[in-house]
């Protein structure tokens, strides 16, 4: 499983009712079933990654996120997951308002383009970055809204969205040691290519 659906894990509350945006095949979905004996659905939009997903008995809905969650009342979920799926959609803002209309929480991931990596690519090649966690190229990436640590902490304070918590993390095996996660810790924007973040609307 991968480093952000492992952390994500952590703050799903046991038994809880969960609504999983771009589930993809339903990994993450059907661990916290089995796990923590959550209830709920599934969007997505890929019909193989729909059937892949329903053949492992979870309850998916067929559905364009930049459609919205209007099908949804408020506050229908304990949890709004949604994985590597923000940046992808065409109203990021909108959405995310939207998951906090039906969950009390949210807990949202996506690559960081303020990658060192990144920088130094996109500095010294002046090509578009290609990477573990932003695996496309500039013509046929999903990715149409890119953004940092910083762009998504703006937009949250924006929106007098409060941030619970948040990891830092990084999809390379070489960056699971002590020493390279603290300095993650440290500088989050430079040195995470993944951006995990648990936020609810202030009261």
């Amino acid at each position: 499983m991968r480093m952000d659906h492992q952390l994500a894990e952590r703050w799903i509350a046991p038994q809880s009712h969960v609504l999983d945006l771009g589930c993809g095949n339903g990994e993450l979905l059907a661990h916290l079933q089995q796990k923590l004996g959550v209830t709920g659905y599934g969007l997505e939009i890929d019909e193989d990654k729909i059937n892949e997903a329903i053949s492992q008995g979870l309850s998916i809905v067929e559905q364009d996120l930049n459609d919205g969650l209007a099908r949804f009342a408020d506050d229908s979920f304990d949890t709004v997951v949604m994985a590597r799926a923000l940046q992808a959609v065409k109203s990021p803002d909108v959405l995310l308002l939207d998951m906090l209309r039906v969950a009390h929480e949210a807990v949202i991931t996506f690559p960081n383009f303020a990658h060192w990596k990144n920088r130094l690519h996109l500095g010294l090649k002046g090509l578009m970055p290609v990477s573990e966690a932003l695996p496309y190229d500039w013509y046929n990436t999903p990715n149409i809204h890119l953004c940092t640590f910083q762009d998504f902490e703006q937009l949250c304070a924006q929106h007098n969205i409060d941030i619970i918590n948040r990891f830092a993390v990084s999809d390379s095996e070489k960056a699971h040691s002590p020493l390279v996660t603290s300095l993650i810790r440290r500088a989050p924007n430079l040195l995470a290519d993944v951006a995990i973040y648990r936020v609810t609307m202030k009261k």
